[in-house]
């Protein structure tokens, strides 16, 4: 059973009633994410993420951590490039609790400045941990390349000269102008009464609250060809490449789906089979779709022996055009939509990714998408769509490369033409 009910300060409430679950999960999702941050502003929303768990006027962060541990419950939050989320799961029993908590940290999160200052020194430590981390460290170098100047490619934890300069008056002007009714969603699946839901949510998340002028701008970003290459001393060579994509909401995207199953998204995948099964080239190889509500990227990582780097681009090249040429045929479609089909069901077995279908299907379409409609969207997908979508997709033109590691830029060049 599922609703949508507008709190009385314009808050969106949407839930998922599962009789058959003994947990529930809340999920408050703000719209707003690193792409929303303004030129100083960049790392904030991820910084702001953190310090709602460090106190509030009642309670102190321990006190936090330990009152949902007594639950037996989960706590936690993240930051993404359009959204940032904070979520409880609890036993059913436990659902009172968990909202004055959720609440508290919500709306009477203290700032303070000494935790503003010490909580620099952790997300610095994160930023040295992705420094650290060629998988990770590639990708954002490689977003950042594909969307270049772009909000979009920003890392989400920011700049580290911004963080070292930020303050705790920053953080507060930043969250009243775009923590407001209007860009809030709450998101609950499981097992509860709606009735005493929806009071105890009046209660804590309707009230008033005044209305400053939101900043969003969001603006389409462009897809930007080309190659770069980074030296480090690494027992590997870490390697994205990148074509355009498509938007959450476009009409063709079951279609890219497909065709991403069968480029890299599984172990049946060409690539996967191709470079790692057959050919012994790489131990990770996969390919996976950035989707905004606006542009999507498509792409696909790599790590190998530095000397076969070169190598590894080529034959990528060389499934990539093969389904440019060829597309697939129904047998490896039909085995992709069962592939699909599959995942979905196995991934809505809980309340947590239940919650968070319930928020992506509001925020970005604007109303529940059924299982029943997404299967029928899977069923529909045809070789001939998948064909014009690596047709304009997979085009070498707009391919970028970006490379991590032991690497010469002059023969990566070259495997590009």
């Amino acid at each position: 059973m599922h609703r949508k009910i507008v709190l009385d300060n314009g808050v969106r409430l949407v839930t998922e009633h599962m009789p058959s679950a003994k947990s529930v999960t809340v999920g408050i999702w703000v719209n707003v994410g690193s792409r929303d941050e303004a030129k100083g502003e960049e790392g904030f929303s991820h910084f702001i993420e953190h310090m709602f768990f460090k106190g509030t006027r009642t309670r102190s962060a321990i006190e936090i951590s330990r009152e949902i541990d007594a639950l037996g419950g989960e706590m936690n939050a993240f930051t993404g490039r359009e959204t940032t989320t904070f979520y409880v799961k609890v036993l059913d029993q436990h659902l009172p609790q968990a909202l004055v908590l959720l609440s508290d940290l919500f709306h009477h999160a203290k700032f303070a400045s000494k935790e503003v200052e010490k909580e620099k020194q952790v997300v610095l430590e994160e930023m040295r941990m992705v420094e650290d981390d060629p998988e990770d460290l590639v990708q954002d170098m490689h977003m950042e390349q594909t969307l270049k100047g772009h909000p979009l490619g920003r890392p989400i934890l920011g700049e580290t000269s911004v963080i070292r300069g930020l303050r705790r008056e920053h953080l507060l002007r930043f969250t009243d102008t775009h923590y407001q009714p209007a860009e809030t969603l709450i998101s609950v699946a499981g097992s509860f009464n709606i009735d005493d839901l929806v009071r105890r949510l009046n209660r804590s998340f309707g009230k008033p609250k005044k209305r400053v002028q939101s900043r969003l701008d969001r603006r389409p970003s462009d897809i930007h060809p080309g190659l770069v290459a980074r030296r480090k001393t690494l027992q590997q060579t870490h390697l994205c490449l990148g074509l355009k994509g498509l938007s959450l909401d476009h009409k063709d995207r079951y279609g890219l789906y497909a065709l991403n199953a069968a480029i890299g998204g599984s172990v049946s995948s060409r690539l996967f089979q191709e470079i790692r099964e057959k050919r012994g080239l790489a131990y990770s190889i996969y390919s996976y779709i950035s989707a905004y509500s606006d542009t999507g990227t498509l792409t696909i990582y790599a790590a190998t022996r530095p000397k076969e780097a070169i190598r590894v681009v080529e034959l990528i090249r060389r499934e990539m055009q093969r389904i440019h040429r060829q597309g697939m045929d129904r047998e490896e479609l039909q085995r992709i939509k069962n592939q699909m089909k599959g995942g979905l069901m196995l991934s809505l077995e809980s309340t947590q990714s239940r919650m968070s279908k319930l928020a992506k299907d509001e925020l970005y379409h604007g109303r529940y998408l059924t299982l029943e409609e997404v299967m029928g969207e899977i069923d529909r997908i045809s070789c001939r769509q998948v064909a014009d979508l690596a047709h304009n997709l997979l085009n070498s033109e707009s391919l970028s490369i970006t490379a991590l590691g032991p690497v010469r830029q002059r023969s990566l060049q070259q495997a590009m033409n």
